[in-house]
């Protein structure tokens, strides 16, 4: 019966599936890449923390080429010819990123050099060349490499004898060309510029200078050649291929796989090279032919190589809080506090947070408080992705080493995260967790942690369910929401997910909990076939989602289909978007923004209204192939009136934004236009509800703090009024 289903379905949707119909998924990506860019150019964000912007794009791309780039690469050394949804072949995709990503780095070096730097400079902060600093500066910069550089650094000679050094993915190396004073022969070399150092080398006779440490090294590299003349010498990166491709077997194999793809994957593929734009033809053309890169993924860069250094400048400058995002302070509901009773709380009634305008504290106290409970039994939680000094393992350990029954699901492939994810899978098990690797040929990206604890009435399950990672360094910086909650059937359903993670186990059906891989996509066509009907039927029908990025061919379909049905849509993905909106008859129902502000959006979630009836669920997924093909994901209904109506104003104050809303429109996204409109800034308001609540909070400790001052009044009066009377 299923596989009717699904054949009815690709039956219904095959109109909307035309390849006219979607975007590249690569090339939207771009577009997304370019509003983050557009995070750096515009003068009405902090002059420090558009430097972030410009920094944050640049390993936004770096990671794209790694991953992207280098897929698209494998499939034509494959042969493959097939389209994507778009229409486009693998070397259509490749050729058509190359030329737009030409431009893209012509509009950051504009960028960095036109508009950020000239501001850097009226404010006092500077990135000096060798030729702007003073004499106590440049003896300063003369000693450094003396005393620091030299040491450590390495001449590689490339000739007959000894080969064209291996150059690592991401590394920062110098190219250089020498001519011998005896015979004026020209000889070749490189020099990798150490990572062990400070990129931005903090200058003497200013609070905010500061030289680049590869510049330093350039000018003195004459004394890591003496007896030849440095006649050029220019900076270059490639980027190779960084993916990850495991072959499953058993647990022990698969983390010594992981491990030893670490180590390979070093030597991928080139598949992006940077030079300086100075470099010469002759040692341009030279290093094209010994790192084996096609001409059309060769940059020339006119400027610093590499712009995630600008991450840190913002935290090496000193003052200048002008410059900067105002700090604000996160809000805590009391009843999450550790101090409180964590657990008698969420019996009473459910809690939604919304990180990080709600702290992460309330997460971590959740787990900490579980650990050190005597009357918890046990246990059980996912992690995909953690900070590098997680507390969260911390407390895992700890009730382990109490007696508790701790499994844990480490996910080791989480990309760019398998080595330190292994190193934390190996530090759980020393403490006594039990650590589990998921499903065979699936990721595990759902965000679950389940408590079991002795109440006082028998045994119960407490559930934290989140759209974000375990991450309490992100957290401060991403969008997320969550949700705890003690109700039985999500408790049994998160049982039940446990024990198909780390068992043998198909469950039948799950009773609120939707899961992917299938699942998830078959319940959201499902709802969506709701709508439809409503619609069709003349009633209110409309369909709110929010996401990281909307891909998957078949989901796009069933939105074409809702929205030619009278669907209203609106749709708020911060990246990839490969629905269009400019489709006649089939998109006039569908509306998109972007929101790319102070803080990533990366929560999750699904509205449906079926003429009043209002459903919301929070997700782990996007709706993408992956997360709905193989990943194990979850979405979660918000049951509770009171939260439920707090999700929905959520969305609905996200979709009112119009200062970093963009919106999508003849595949282009635009600022929207708010002429007589208040400015909406959903961000902000966020942040100043948090602000309010706390304000709110410390005033009712303040009253509270008082009260007993006035018990203790009122009891004394009251004392002397009984005496009184006894004395009658």
């Amino acid at each position: 019966m299923t596989t009717n289903l699904i054949k009815k379905e690709k039956k219904e949707t095959k109109p909307f599936r035309k390849h006219s119909y979607f975007m590249n998924r690569e090339l939207s990506w771009m577009e997304f890449n370019d509003r983050v860019l557009d995070g750096a150019r515009r003068p009405d964000n902090p002059l420090l923390e558009r430097l972030n912007f410009l920094g944050i794009t640049q390993s936004n791309v770096d990671e794209f080429f790694m991953v992207r780039v280098a897929s698209l690469h494998k499939l034509i050394a494959a042969g493959i010819k097939s389209t994507d949804p778009s229409g486009m072949t693998p070397k259509e995709q490749l050729d058509a990123i190359n030329k737009k990503e030409h431009k893209a780095v012509e509009k950051r070096y504009s960028t960095y050099s036109r508009s950020l730097m000239p501001l850097l400079q009226k404010n006092h902060i500077q990135i000096l060349g060798i030729k702007d600093l003073n004499n106590d500066q440049r003896e300063f910069v003369r000693r450094y490499f003396n005393d620091e550089l030299y040491l450590v650094l390495t001449p590689m000679a490339d000739d007959a004898i000894r080969p064209f050094p291996f150059i690592a993915n991401d590394s920062l190396n110098i190219a250089i060309r020498l001519k011998d004073n005896d015979k004026g022969h020209h000889h070749y070399a490189t020099v990798r510029v150490p990572n062990i150092f400070k990129r931005l080398v903090k200058l003497p006779d200013a609070d905010n200078s500061f030289i680049l440490i590869e510049d330093i090294i350039k000018e003195f590299l004459g004394k890591l050649f003496v007896g030849y003349k440095v006649e050029e010498s220019d900076c270059f990166r490639a980027t190779r291929d960084m993916d990850l491709d495991v072959a499953e077997r058993d647990t022990s194999d698969f983390l010594r796989s992981v491990q030893k793809q670490l180590k390979d994957r070093e030597h991928g593929q080139v598949v992006r090279l940077e030079v300086e734009k100075s470099m010469g033809d002759k040692l341009r053309k030279r290093l094209i032919k010994k790192i084996q890169v096609d001409k059309s993924a060769v940059y020339k860069i006119n400027g610093p190589i590499d712009l995630t250094f600008l991450k840190k400048l913002p935290g090496a400058v000193k003052g200048h809080d002008d410059l900067r995002y105002k700090p604000f302070k996160p809000y805590i509901n009391p009843d999450l506090e550790l101090s409180s009773n964590i657990f008698a709380n969420i019996r009473k009634h459910d809690y939604l947070v919304q990180h990080p305008y709600d702290t992460f504290d309330a997460v971590l106290n959740f787990i900490h408080k579980a650990a050190m409970d005597d009357k918890v039994l046990a246990i059980k939680m996912t992690l995909y992705r953690v900070s590098s000094n997680s507390p969260i393992i911390k407390y895992l350990g700890q009730a382990a080493q109490a007696g508790k029954q701790v499994t844990v699901l480490v996910e080791v492939k989480a990309r760019f995260d398998e080595q330190n994810n292994v190193h934390w899978a190996r530090r759980l098990e020393q403490m006594g967790c039990h650590v589990i690797y998921g499903l065979k040929g699936l990721k595990t990206h759902t965000k679950t942690t389940l408590v079991i604890r002795r109440d006082e009435d028998g045994i119960r399950r407490y559930l934290h369910l989140g759209t974000g990672n375990y991450n309490d360094v992100t957290a401060h910086f991403y969008t997320d929401m969550g949700l705890f909650t003690c109700r039985r059937d999500l408790g049994i359903d998160a049982t039940n997910l446990f024990n198909m993670l780390s068992g043998y186990s198909n469950p039948p059906y799950f009773r609120l909990l939707k899961i992917s891989p299938d699942h998830i996509r078959e319940f959201i066509n499902q709802k969506l076939d709701q709508t439809i009907a409503t619609a069709k039927a003349g009633r209110k029908a409309e369909v709110h989602m929010k996401m990281n990025s909307l891909s998957d061919p078949e989901i796009i379909a069933k939105l074409y289909e809702a929205s030619a049905a009278g669907v209203k849509i609106h749709l708020i993905i911060r990246g990839i978007c490969c629905l269009r909106t400019d489709i006649p008859k089939i998109s006039d129902n569908i509306e998109v923004h972007s929101i790319v502000g102070r803080l990533l959006e990366h929560s999750r979630i699904y509205y449906f209204n079926n003429d009043g009836a209002e459903e919301i669920y929070l997700s782990s997924a996007d709706m993408m192939k992956r997360n709905l093909n193989r990943r194990v994901e979850t979405l979660f209904p918000v049951l509770q009136p009171d939260l439920k109506q707090r999700a929905i104003s959520i969305f609905d104050k996200m979709w009112q934004d119009n200062v970093k809303a963009r919106i999508l429109h003849n595949n282009v996204y635009s600022m929207i236009d708010r002429r007589g409109k208040e400015a909406v800034n959903a961000q902000e308001y966020f942040i100043h509800e948090a602000e309010q609540k706390n304000k709110a909070l410390k005033e009712k400790r303040k009253q509270e703090a008082r009260t007993p001052e006035t018990f203790d009044v009122m009891k004394k009066h009251k004392n002397d009024l009984h005496l009184g009377e006894n004395k009658d």
